[in-house]
């Protein structure tokens, strides 16, 4: 009997920091996607600067985005990012919502595959409403489908990204150092 390959399943990363360091933070945590088993890190974008989103007051994060891809479910792909997160000294239960981050891993998209269960949601909630998420993902795949909702090329045409400042290292030089 012949077996086929398992399955290879694109997946969007969401990649930010605001402590100790964001850009040092958040090039580790490339390094340490490039390194999931099963996983090949294909692209990931250049690091922008963006203020804070909520109530609590804080410095400005460095975000970026990472396509993976993977032969991990959705599910054990949380998992993979979540130990990457605890690995670099992320403290979830210690954490305000919304609050300042050593680093934040987050699934944005993961194939075509809608998923609505308690503890994971994908598409990620809000991406549409996101420009540190959406630009950097149209530097990098303009052309990726966000289920649901339309093109990330589509979704990114009535955002403003004056409120976002490309940090000028390429995020691909850092990954390879």
């Amino acid at each position: 009997m012949v077996s086929l390959p398992e399955l290879w399943i694109p997946a969007g990363i969401g990649i930010g920091s605001n402590q100790d360091d964001p850009v040092e933070q958040v090039s580790v945590a490339l390094r340490a996607l490039a390194g999931l088993p099963d996983t090949h890190l294909i692209y990931a974008s250049s690091l922008y600067r963006n203020p804070p989103m909520g109530p609590v007051a804080q410095s400005d994060y460095v975000n970026a985005v990472a396509i993976l891809l993977t032969r991990k479910s959705a599910r054990e792909l949380l998992l993979g990012l979540q130990a990457l997160e605890l690995a670099q000294g992320r403290r979830r239960d210690t954490e305000l919502h919304w609050g300042p981050r050593r680093i934040d891993l987050d699934i944005l998209t993961y194939g075509r595959q809608v998923i609505d269960d308690p503890d994971l949601i994908i598409p990620h909630p809000g991406i549409s409403l996101r420009n540190f998420v959406l630009l950097p993902l149209l530097e990098i795949c303009p052309d990726l489908p966000i289920p649901g909702q339309g093109t990330v090329s589509r979704l990114a045409a009535g955002l403003d990204g004056t409120k976002l400042e490309k940090i000028p290292t390429s995020m691909q030089d850092s990954i390879q150092d």
